[in-house]
Parts: C-alpha cells; sequence; structure tokens
C-alpha cells in the first residue's frame, strides 16, 4: 500500500512511501561559468552571475558558491572580492556530481504567448530535458523572425541556464534557433522514440515500449496542432498520444508529459 505525505512550505516537498530515499541538496549558490574552470584558479564571474552574487543575493568576501561550466562536475569556490565592477572567486575542489535523467528528452514546442513559453522552458529544465527545440506551427500566436528570433532564442537559453543553476544540473540543455515546424520535421533524429501530443489518440504513455535512445516529445501551441500538421508528424514515425480524457494547456501538457516519462522511464 503505497502511503504518500507532501508538504509544501519554502518550496520543500517531503515524500514518503514504503521506500526512502535521500535526496541531495543543492546548498550553496550556484553561477554558471562557460569557457572552462581551472581549479586554484581566481577569476572573475561572468556578468550577469557576478550582478546576482552581489546585487541580488548580497554575498560577502569569504561566501562559499558553487560553479559549473556545463561540461560535467561543479566546482567549489570561495568569493575574494566584491567590487561595484566585478565578483571575483577562488576556483577550488572539482565534484564528479551529476544529476541527469537516464532518459533523454528533446522538447520540441510550438511557440506560445507571453511568459508561458518562459514557465515551460524554465520547468521542463527541471524535469531534466536534454535540449529544446522551438517551433512554428499554425496555431502559434507568437510569431518570430530574424533579429527578434535570435533575441528569444537567447532569451530563453538565459532562462533555461537559471533553471540549471536553481536545480543543481550541472549541463546546460541547449535552445536551438526557432524553425517552421515544417522544416524540422524534414531534419528530425529519426532514432528516437517520437511524440506527438493529440486528444483523440488511441495510445497513451504507459502503452509505449521503452525507448532505447531517447524520446523526442512534440508539443502544440494554444488551440494544438492543425489535423494536417498530426498527419505530417505520423508521416515522420511520430505516434500520436492522448495525456488522459481532460484537456491541458500548452503549458501543461509537454510538463505533464515529461514528469509521466521521467516515472515511466527515468528516474522518479
Amino acid at each position: 500500500m503505497l502511503n504518500i505525505v507532501v508538504t509544501v512550505g519554502n518550496s520543500y516537498i517531503n515524500m514518503r512511501c514504503q521506500a526512502s530515499r535521500e535526496m541531495d541538496a543543492v546548498g550553496f549558490p550556484r553561477f554558471y561559468c562557460p569557457g572552462g574552470l581551472q581549479q586554484a584558479h581566481v577569476m572573475p564571474l561572468p556578468e550577469q552571475a557576478a550582478h546576482h552574487a552581489a546585487r541580488v543575493l548580497r554575498l560577502q568576501a569569504g561566501d562559499k558558491v558553487t560553479l559549473f561550466d556545463g561540461q560535467g562536475g561543479e566546482y567549489d569556490a570561495t568569493i575574494e572580492r566584491i567590487s561595484k565592477t566585478e565578483v571575483t572567486v577562488l576556483v577550488e575542489s572539482w565534484l564528479d556530481r551529476e544529476c541527469e535523467s537516464p532518459l533523454r528528452v528533446t522538447l520540441v514546442q510550438a511557440l506560445s504567448s507571453g511568459e508561458k513559453m518562459d514557465f515551460t522552458v524554465q520547468k521542463a529544465v527541471e524535469l531534466g530535458v536534454a535540449a529544446i527545440q522551438p517551433v512554428i506551427s499554425n496555431r502559434s500566436v507568437v510569431k518570430l523572425a530574424g533579429e527578434r528570433a535570435d533575441k528569444r532564442v537567447q532569451h530563453w537559453q538565459s532562462v533555461v541556464i537559471s533553471a540549471c543553476e536553481q536545480c543543481g544540473r550541472n549541463r546546460v540543455a541547449p535552445v536551438n534557433p526557432i524553425l517552421p515546424l515544417t522544416t524540422w520535421l524534414a531534419e528530425a533524429d529519426h532514432s528516437a522514440l517520437r511524440i506527438v501530443f493529440a486528444p483523440d489518440a488511441a495510445l497513451t504513455l504507459h502503452e509505449l515500449p521503452l525507448p532505447e535512445a531517447g524520446v523526442t516529445v512534440l508539443a502544440g501551441p494554444e488551440g494544438g496542432f492543425t489535423e494536417a500538421e498530426i498527419a505530417a508528424a505520423s508521416t515522420c514515425g511520430f505516434t500520436p498520444v492522448r495525456l488522459g480524457p481532460r484537456v491541458l494547456r500548452t503549458e501543461t501538457s509537454a510538463l505533464a508529459a515529461i514528469a509521466a516519462m521521467q516515472v515511466l522511464w527515468g528516474d522518479f
């Protein structure tokens, strides 16, 4: 008999069942430092990380932090000096710590409006996705191209970095350039299990086979995909899947599916 007790407060969840698990706590403030890190090296934090450390967290010289460069593992570090223009740290010991899911999930998300896309990207990273591919579909309310599209991708990449800093991941999921759905389908990887959400699909997630080469999840915008888009995805090897009898919002469907897949095939 399963007994689950959930207590929510200060972002803490305690779950008790027949088997208990130890959970690694993310201790010191974490900062992403691309370009490589070296032990026993004094270096400035990147501008955005320095601003967050000094102005938001109000850290002081002598405070401990954790650094990661996206190449795997993380480094203990100590703040050496904080000035008006920079924050310097001493890089110390390297820790072989990873919390990547054994299930490699690529989220192909049709553009959604407002803050919905930011929310989806942030939570997908927390749930363990390995890569994010934004696409433009027929019912996408947001249409981005050129410089606006490039800036939006850069923004989403910064959302990914912040999510990694918060959730303890040491590998940064890439956000690929925005593509039309039809263009992406023509170039899609055919090695992974491919899933497209469709409310009238015959199959559910638990009826699918164990994926051997990861999963590619195709999630629609507000209003979902058109019948023609679902048919095009099916032609490219995507299996239509329904997520229960209820209608889920665009910012809910992908996240619910990723969480369910982590239970079925990942590390939940």
